[in-house]
């Protein structure tokens, strides 16, 4: 059995078993893919993947599992990797990020520029993607870190070290309808819902919180349109299509001069930024750097004690008594 074997039939998984995309990852031939498949079914004795004709159409139960411990082994290997990388050179290496567009946008710059001047020979990759998407690269072992805002039970089997607390905004054109009710009487649910809104796709940036403030009070928002990103639903509510609901660190006082924000805290349950990463990682000391340059509170020591605790309620213990900052 050959690491390539295995990095063949986890890149199928992550490419949707579509062979010219696998072997384009893999910058290798299609024919090379298939070759490596056939040869750990025949080693393992199973099929893993169930064929129509010559196309691959789905996982077999048996492939399902034998992927899951794949991408276990191959994460495994990056540890064994940053094990040496450690003793050669403890200040250098790659460090691999997946986050959303707004922690990779308005947190993040500030954080990894500081990072950068103190590791200068650390390279950090970046990558953005689902809550679905992230929690699949870094159980493959493609990414260290995801650094999640929601879609918590995609990581349940990761350990979660608690970050941040943020909250949400209002944004409108001035001398909107909107602006100038809540000057007079406040904003609420109820005058939001009397407008077409603009927000987060479902699962993106705290969608989930949103929707239950307007389900706890029995009121259907008007969402006419959903994306990604928060500098996408700005430029919507610049051209008049609704009003927006994003993140409050997303807005940025000088460069949106051209609209109004409006506090949304008191409507909206705040949310929680987490760093995910797996059991039992090997960390090297500029990995435990960038984590305390983004919250202040993980020290190595709180750290390790979270990736040593049996249960996520024994790590949840570890941080009951943090006061964590809201951004």
């Amino acid at each position: 059995m050959k690491l390539q074997q295995l990095r063949c039939i986890v890149a199928m998984r992550q490419n949707n078993l579509n062979v010219s995309e696998t072997a384009a990852a893999l910058f290798t031939s299609q024919p090379g893919v298939s070759k490596q498949i056939r040869q750990l079914e025949d080693e393992v004795g199973v099929q893993l993947f169930e064929r129509s004709g010559k196309q691959i159409v789905s996982e077999t139960a048996a492939g399902t599992d034998i992927i899951n411990v794949a991408e276990r082994v191959l994460a495994a290997t990056d540890d064994i990797k940053n094990i040496g990388r450690e003793y050669n050179d403890p200040h250098s290496g790659e460090l691999r990020l997946a986050t959303t567009h707004t922690q990779a946008r308005y947190v993040l710059p500030a954080v990894i520029e500081t990072f950068g001047e103190r590791y200068p020979r650390v390279n950090i990759q970046l990558h953005q993607g689902t809550p679905m998407q992230m929690a699949s690269m870094i159980e493959a072992g493609e990414v260290d870190f995801v650094i999640a805002t929601e879609g918590n039970h995609h990581y349940k089997d990761l350990v979660m070290l608690p970050c941040s607390r943020w909250n949400r905004a209002v944004v409108v054109p001035p001398g909107h309808a909107l602006y100038k009710l809540s000057q007079l009487d406040g904003l609420t649910l109820e005058a939001l819902a009397n407008f077409p809104i603009i927000t987060y796709v479902f699962g993106f940036t705290g969608r989930s919180q949103l929707d239950k403030a307007f389900l706890a009070k029995r009121i259907e928002p008007n969402v006419v349109l959903t994306a990604a990103d928060a500098d996408v639903i700005k430029t919507y509510v610049r051209s008049g299509l609704g009003v927006g609901i994003i993140a409050k660190m997303a807005f940025e006082a000088e460069q949106d001069s051209d609209l109004k924000m409006l506090e949304a805290a008191h409507l909206f349950d705040s949310s929680m930024t987490y760093i995910c990463m797996r059991r039992n990682r090997q960390l090297r000391p500029f990995m435990y750097a960038f984590i305390q340059q983004f919250a202040d509170h993980l020290t190595a020591e709180k750290v390790d004690a979270a990736l040593a605790a049996g249960s996520a309620a024994e790590r949840d213990a570890l941080f009951a008594d943090v006061d964590l900052p809201v951004l």
